[in-house]
């Protein structure tokens, strides 16, 4: 788990070694306050072993508008089962907050949290970042497009036909290399 003070510079030695029910362990830097949000998935998950928060802009007013936020963009067809959008937009800061935040994740990669932000879940902390960038780019893409009228969205079978070629390596193995070059830089 990344301290709840991180620079921008952060390396792996900078991460904490935490458990799903002891917490943190072996060191006492503050942890951040939304930490329920990765144990509770954890262990209502065992499928996942990587899980994201952010604020990011464009996700985050799909899950303050009327609008769901659906794949437009061929890399977003791993998200073609759904983005939930749970109901609470309070910070989750607490075991019961977790749980319930994990419920309406359920088995999606990916949530919005109702005026606040999302949360990205996958297999591999590769997957996982990728995912991240994906959604975000698909937020954006579709909020562009959005203002030139109606819109539309993947198909489901043209999704499953992709989402099969992009979880072989190609596009997310690139979008963590092109993470690890510009930390590098």
């Amino acid at each position: 788990m990344t301290p709840h003070v991180l620079g921008v510079d952060s390396r792996p030695e900078d991460f904490v070694e935490i458990g799903l029910q002891a917490g943190q362990e072996g060191c006492d830097v503050q942890l951040p306050g939304e930490l329920p949000i990765h144990l509770e998935v954890f262990k209502a998950r065992p499928d996942v072993k990587s899980v994201a928060h952010f604020h990011c802009h464009f996700a985050t007013n799909f899950g303050m508008s009327e609008h769901d936020l659906k794949p437009t963009y061929f890399l977003a067809s791993i998200f073609r089962d759904g983005v939930p959008v749970h109901p609470d937009s309070r910070l989750i800061m607490t075991e019961e907050r977790g749980k319930a935040m994990a419920e309406t994740l359920g088995q999606h990669r990916a949530a919005l949290l109702r005026a606040h932000g999302i949360v990205v879940t996958d297999a591999s902390i590769e997957e996982m970042t990728a995912g991240v960038f994906i959604m975000e780019d698909n937020a954006r893409r579709t909020a562009i497009a959005a203002p030139m009228g109606k819109y539309e969205v993947l198909g489901d079978a043209e999704m499953e036909e992709i989402e099969a070629e992009l979880l072989q390596g190609g596009p997310i193995g690139r979008i963590w290399h092109l993470c690890e070059s510009e930390a590098a830089d």
